[in-house]
């Protein structure tokens, strides 16, 4: 019997072309912009350091691969307030359409059904994916970890 995967997975039309997608996953300005601030270097075989929560260790993350315009491919060495993100590996696939967009397929290869975390895991990055990120290539503002409206999004969540 064939094994299903359970690892989460979104594709959202972005538009806005490759190179720009490409830029706003592995440019430091941008990271920061849509999801969370960040230092270090967005390029193959570059460390990102995350500092998403107060008084823990920053979620560290290798840069495997980032080919222009195509795919960039992380794996997370280091992650104490999610410890079952250790190892996993959040892609990128960004396609170009005749449109002048991109379909963006991002895939967290390890945040699965298994894990404890992967409903709410899977609300932030649809949120960081396809709302944040979407917006900030498109021209418009991202909507990063702890703002205004990431706060909002969880408070709606939290209180239904």
């Amino acid at each position: 019997m064939p094994s299903t995967s359970t690892d989460y997975l979104t594709t959202v039309h972005v538009h806005a072309p490759a190179d720009v997608v490409f830029d706003r996953v592995t440019n430091a300005d941008a990271l920061a912009a849509w999801w969370s601030p960040v230092t270090g270097s967005g390029l193959t075989g570059g460390e990102l350091r995350f500092p998403m929560v107060a008084d823990q260790a920053p979620l560290l993350i290798r840069v495997d691969e980032a080919t222009r315009p195509a795919v960039v491919r992380w794996t997370v060495l280091e992650c104490t307030f999610m410890e079952d993100w250790v190892g996993s590996q959040p892609t990128f696939t960004i396609t170009a359409l005749d449109d002048g967009g991109c379909e963006l397929t991002f895939e967290h290869r390890g945040l699965n059904d298994g894990l404890e975390c992967k409903d709410m895991c899977s609300r932030s990055w649809d949120h960081f994916i396809g709302t944040s990120l979407r917006e900030l290539a498109e021209g418009g503002p991202g909507a990063p970890n702890r703002s205004p409206r990431d706060l909002a999004r969880r408070d709606a969540e939290e209180n239904g």
